[in-house]
């Protein structure tokens, strides 16, 4: 649960230079809220400038007020230490200015681990150093949708295996004949009589609550700000300027910062949207590097044409291509290529569409998201199964039809029993099949061969003769984890590889999935990995 503290501070304090909120305390990544009450009259949206700094005596932070209706003004803060911290407020307003107070920040609870942020290269990892590993959905418009279904989609995520959602901001066309919006971003009337210059406080403390709930489930809100879907309808939203652009992610920013499950994605499929060039979406890339004090997570989906995600305010590859997750050795291409972390946010669905982005079966899903696994990389998740009524997961949410949950809940489980630093491809040059933390861990994927055995064989960095490591046969479909009998004892092979000593093999069903897992568990110690070479 997202823990917050709320100071107040009225009229009644205007004439009070450095006027001291009431004692209030918040746990280290929850939210501190100043409410304020201040001039309502003209347009505060535009005329009103409202920050605040916030300091614990080392760092500091400035972040940004929002108007939020009816004369109150708020700014939120993430602190990120625990102690004591003081604040300042600043706007050019005078009842909003040189407001200032004290407040504590106490540990993180249990369930509270921060952030999520990049770690080792390709991997993410929680501000406390707690592995992050996504296992994600894709529901792009379930806010949208009427409070019981909206409840029903929450009630799924609850028993689903996904940790990470993404979801747009704005409304979409899909569905909308049965399940009209009933909030709008902008005040005015759709479809197209808006006041681009006044925002509509309800649908955003509505968009916050949802984002707060993911946040008490686990889930990371992967928060997609602009998409191309608006043609059938033509509400407008595609076609605002730079300047109404640029002030509605600044108001995204202010009111969604300080929550942290949440993570920034430009765009779902950018280059579908024929109104901006890439230097829209550099100069909006920046505006949030520069704006979000808490540096969240940063990137931008892809239809046809790619992204230049070597960009450095992209901390990640959100990357929509289904054929690059049908083997391992093709997913770790945009790996090598970007050198961070590469999330197929969409790498096709599961469902009956007619179209062929979502038509995979459930085996094939879930083939993929271990292909992307022993890739190290990460796979994303969605589904198409239409009814009368249009809704389908991948747009309203409500409940999931597929065979795949299942199955990803158990790859999660695999991954939560990994190594912390993230699944390293073994050997890409040679086996894409195979990844772990050299030394320690390995987990090869047969995906749709069907061999009778494997004879274990690992690529030489961290290993010397004499280690012994316990196996596991894993059944990706069937969900199911056997121990193999006995140990496997490391020995040279060759320039490049190591094998069992006494010639052992793991015998397989001859059926397609299947994986196996072997763990360091004793004998000569690993070899350290810090200056290996790195050999074709």
């Amino acid at each position: 649960m997202i823990k917050t503290a709320f100071a107040v501070l009225g009229m009644s304090c205007a004439l009070s230079l450095g006027c001291l909120a009431a004692s209030a305390s918040v746990e280290q990544w929850g939210i501190y809220e100043l409410a304020l009450k201040g001039p309502a009259e003209g347009n505060p949206f535009v005329d009103v400038r409202l920050t605040a700094t916030f300091t614990d005596g080392v760092r500091s932070a400035e972040v940004e007020g929002f108007y939020d209706g009816d004369g109150v003004y708020r700014i939120r803060f993430m602190p990120e230490t625990p102690g004591e911290w003081r604040y300042e407020t600043r706007s050019n307003r005078w009842p909003l200015t040189d407001r200032s107070g004290v407040f504590r920040v106490t540990p993180a609870s249990k369930r509270n681990h921060g952030p999520v942020g990049v770690r080792n290269t390709y991997h993410f990892a929680y501000a406390d150093g707690t592995p992050f590993r996504p296992v994600g959905t894709t529901c792009y418009s379930w806010t949208h949708r009427p409070a019981e279904m909206e409840e029903q989609t929450l009630k799924t995520l609850s028993s689903a295996p996904f940790n990470k959602i993404r979801m747009a901001v704005l409304p979409q066309a899909h569905g909308i004949k049965y399940m009209p919006p009933t909030r709008w971003p902008f005040e005015g009337k759709a479809p197209r009589d808006w006041d681009f210059t006044r925002f509509n406080p309800e649908f955003f403390r509505h968009l916050e609550k949802r984002i707060g709930d993911l946040c008490d489930l686990g889930i990371e809100c992967d928060l997609i700000l602009f998409h191309p879907y608006d043609d059938d309808e033509d509400w407008g939203f595609e076609t605002m300027t730079a300047e109404t652009d640029d002030r509605y992610v600044r108001y995204l920013i202010a009111r969604l910062a300080a929550y942290r499950n949440v993570w920034w994605s430009l765009a779902n499929e950018y280059d579908f949207l024929r109104t901006k060039t890439d230097a829209d979406w550099d100069r909006i890339f920046k505006l949030i590097q520069t704006k979000d004090p808490y540096h969240h997570l940063r990137s931008i989906h892809n239809g046809r044409l790619i992204y230049n995600h070597n960009q450095p305010w992209v901390t990640h590859v959100s990357m929509q291509n289904g054929m690059a997750t049908e083997d391992p050795g093709r997913a770790t291409l945009y790996r090598d290529v970007y050198r961070k972390p590469v999330v197929y946010d969409e790498l096709k669905y599961e469902g009956n569409h007619e179209l062929r982005w979502a038509q995979l079966d459930g085996r094939e899903m879930v083939h993929r998201f271990w292909s992307c696994t022993v890739a190290g990389t990460y796979g994303g998740h969605s589904e198409f199964f239409a009814d009368e009524h249009n809704v389908v997961w991948l747009a309203q949410g409500g409940v999931l039809k597929g065979e795949s949950a299942p199955r990803l809940a158990f790859l999660r489980r695999i991954l939560e029993d990994s190594p912390a630093g993230g699944l390293d491809p073994s050997d890409h040059w040679q086996d894409p099949r195979m990844a772990g933390k050299a030394g320690h861990y390995y987990l090869i994927y047969f995906g749709k061969e069907t061999p009778s055995s494997w004879s274990p064989i690992m690529y030489r960095t961290g290993l010397t003769d004499g280690m012994e490591f316990k196996a596991d046969v894993i059944d990706a479909w069937n969900m199911s984890i056997t121990p193999v009998d006995g140990v496997f004892t490391t020995k040279k092979k060759d320039r490049y590889m190591f094998g069992d000593r006494d010639g052992r093999t793991i015998a397989l069903p001859e059926r397609p999935y299947m994986a196996v897992r072997l763990r360091y568990s004793g004998g000569a110690a690993p070899v350290s990995t810090a200056k290996a070479p790195i050999e074709p």
